[in-house]
């Protein structure tokens, strides 16, 4: 039998009744702060990230930035709750924010000149830092969840974990904004050295006032379980995000390889585990029927969850025309209804003395926020996808603190920190799984939605139209072409496409009649244009295509002129046989007899005839000219306009159908979860009376 399932081990302190209420505020704004600090690194990074490919020239690394935290962070989770339970939370929580920020300061100092060579170039330093920043924030999402248990009885507990919660959202609306500003106007560098002061605080506060946090456990760290969730974890999180990010085919042996290795590691894994005095995550956890079934909820919420937040943010840029920049800003109202869910679920709770009734009100609210976004569309307005992400952040917030409230409620005090780092861990097990899941789905949908969609838009219109749409139709089928979606850059509106062509027409226009260099060059670097058309356009004349008629016409008189001149009919008779000279012109110089153009008067006399003859019908040729090429030009502006908006429409239909389509399975994942949490004990939260000593946190009634 393990130490974990004994009793109570000596030495273990019940810090909730040792401490006074002061002292664990302090050791909680401390806490709070350290987490503020690694939730906002997960948001703050994004909107610097074109500025720091630009500066560091890394485009083929840019995933491979939120890659490496990612890998790092959710792996590590489960064995800093393990060594939390046996060396304190405060040694582990402080080791992990000092890792944290030495991580941030190497990131801040990515691609400087003293670093040199190492790592490689300045975005590979980056990526190895980040890497080092994600093991510091595992740490620090392992361990803040367990102190709460720690520091307050059960009774107190859900309305702090509502807090904690709610650190989450928070960062989300100010990670965004400040990263943009401090790139904006500061340096991008500062949206990593802006953690130094923020964790140096913290550190500040749990040195002076926090104290060990110890369990009381005396075992050895499986060093060896370790290192398999190790093994386990990042191959099947590398498989799942390259598999998703097409860098590699899912049928690749690379992929495969990495989805072998996991699976054997898990193997080994639970073998090693069930034979362990101290495991890392002891499966005697998983008889324990609220921490199995809240284990499994976490899961397919985490799936859920991360899936409404990136595809509703992908449906902003796409649909409704929200930059990429501003995205993550865009989801504050959703934002909001977590942070009120939470906090407000949590304080209902503490006054109830049960949790599961809130958690399946949330989990049913989440649900039918996820049936109003399954009715997005393409015309869905934006005040209405406000009220959608309001309610589903509505049900997603009470869900968040009260699953950690029922681990927490179901285990022994000593063993807090592993079942809450393990619950942890699963819930971003599901969200990468769920978004590898989701975002194939998406793939898939998107091609067949999208050939749908451009054969709609063909059948609408007529002509070069048409048969440009149904080629591209096709195309997109075939799998040739993926239609105008770029799931990082906002689309152009409707206003934006018009106003574009408009400015093409003026261009056009003064290229045609004027001959103004600085138009020509303008549409010579249009790459919207067809190359053939922009090098029609590098050919117009100086002056215009008028003036180029007119010198056309000068150019035929002067070879006339010198050919007549000369008086040697063999000239004159070459200059008769060019086909662009009219018939009239062309007759009349081949009837002219041989003597006749040895006499100067009569050459004189016919030159003159010729001139007021082309002079006649030369600005009638040059008008026509004009007219025939700006008519052609317009012509061709006109129908690549209505190609424009058509394939706009397309694209924007297509992708709201394919995202609403997604909600439907985040639908499925919610009810999942909601049946799980069905499954789950209701256990009452311990309530203490005055003079009474607090139940134990593990009572189930």
């Amino acid at each position: 039998m393990s130490q974990s399932a004994q009793a109570a081990p000596e030495g273990h302190i019940d810090y909730s009744k040792t401490l006074d209420l002061p002292t664990k505020r302090l050791i909680l704004f401390g806490v709070l702060l350290g987490l503020f600090l690694s939730a906002l690194d997960q948001t703050i990074v994004g909107t610097a990230m074109p500025r720091i490919i630009d500066e560091l020239n890394g485009l083929n690394l840019y995933s491979w930035v939120t890659t490496a935290y990612l890998l790092a962070n959710t792996a590590l989770v489960p064995i800093y709750g393990k060594l939390s339970d046996l060396y304190g939370r405060k040694p582990v929580l402080m080791f992990g924010i000092v890792v944290f920020l030495i991580g941030s300061m190497l990131c801040g100092m990515a691609g400087e000149a003293f670093l040199g060579n190492l790592f490689g170039g300045g975005m590979m330093q980056l990526v190895v830092f980040r890497g080092l920043q994600g093991a510091g924030g595992a740490a620090l999402g392992a361990v803040a969840f367990a102190i709460i248990a720690d520091l307050f009885e059960p009774a107190e507990r859900p309305k702090y974990q509502g807090l904690f919660g709610a650190v989450f959202g928070l960062s989300s609306v100010i990670g965004p904004l400040l990263g943009g500003w401090l790139t904006d106007y500061v340096s991008w560098r500062w949206v990593f050295y802006v953690n130094l002061p923020l964790g140096l605080l913290a550190l500040a506060f749990l040195w002076f006032k926090m104290p060990r946090l110890q369990s009381g456990l005396k075992a050895k760290v499986d060093w060896l379980g370790a290192f398999l969730i190790l093994v386990f974890a990042v191959p099947l999180l590398l498989a799942l995000t390259w598999g998703a990010d097409g860098n590699y085919a899912w049928t690749s042996p690379t992929v495969r390889g990495l989805f072998g290795l996991s699976a054997v590691s898990l193997i080994a894994f639970l073998f090693v585990e069930s034979r362990v005095d101290s495991p890392i995550i002891p499966l005697h956890l998983f008889r324990n029927p609220t921490f199995a079934w809240g284990s499994l909820a976490r899961f397919l919420f985490g799936a859920a969850f991360l899936g409404a937040i990136l595809f509703l943010s992908l449906y902003l840029v796409q649909v409704q025309g929200v930059s990429a920049t501003a995205a993550g800003t865009a989801t504050i109202p959703l934002t909001f209804g977590l942070i009120f869910g939470a906090i407000v679920s949590g304080q209902i709770a503490s006054r109830m003395g049960r949790y599961k009734p809130l958690m399946l009100i949330g989990l049913s609210l989440m649900m039918l926020g996820f049936y109003f976004l399954s009715t997005l569309n393409a015309d869905t307005s934006y005040n209405s996808v406000i009220l959608r992400m309001v309610l589903l952040g509505l049900g997603i917030g009470p869900a968040m603190p009260l699953y950690t409230t029922a681990l927490q409620l179901s285990v022994k005090p000593w063993e807090m920190g592993v079942a809450t780092s393990a619950g942890q861990f699963f819930q971003q097990m599901g969200s990468t799984i769920g978004t590898a899941i989701f975002g194939a789905l998406l793939t898939t949908g998107l091609t067949e939605n999208l050939s749908t969609s451009f054969a709609a838009q063909a059948s609408a219109n007529t002509g070069t139209v048409a048969t440009t749409l149904h080629r591209i139709s096709a195309q997109v089928a075939r799998g040739e072409n993926d239609g105008p979606v770029d799931r990082n850059a906002s689309p152009p509106s409707n206003e934006e496409i018009r106003a574009r062509f408009a400015r093409l027409r003026q261009n056009v226009t003064s290229a045609v009649q004027t001959g103004d260099r600085d138009s020509i060059a303008a549409l010579r670097g249009d790459n919207t244009l067809p190359q053939e058309a922009r090098t029609q356009f590098t050919q117009i004349p100086e002056g215009g295509v008028a003036a180029g008629v007119r010198s056309g016409f000068d150019q035929t008189y002067s070879a006339i002129a010198a050919a007549v001149g000369s008086g040697e009919p063999a000239r004159v008779k070459a200059v008769a046989a060019n086909p662009q000279l009219p018939a009239a012109l062309r007759e009349r110089l081949s009837a002219v007899p041989a003597p006749a153009l040895q006499d100067q008067q009569v050459r004189a006399q016919l030159l003159a005839g010729i001139r007021q003859g082309l002079d006649a019908g030369k600005d009638q040729a040059a008008r026509r000219a004009e007219q025939q090429a700006l008519s052609r030009a317009l012509s061709g502006i006109s129908d690549g306009e209505k190609i424009a908006l058509a394939s706009a429409r397309a694209a924007k239909v297509a992708f709201a159908e394919s995202v609403a389509h997604i909600y439907l399975y985040c639908i499925f994942a919610a009810f999942l979860a909601l049946l799980a949490t069905l499954m789950m004990p209701n256990l009452t939260i311990p309530r203490r009376e005055k003079g009474d000593r607090a139940m134990p946190a593990h009572a189930e009634i």
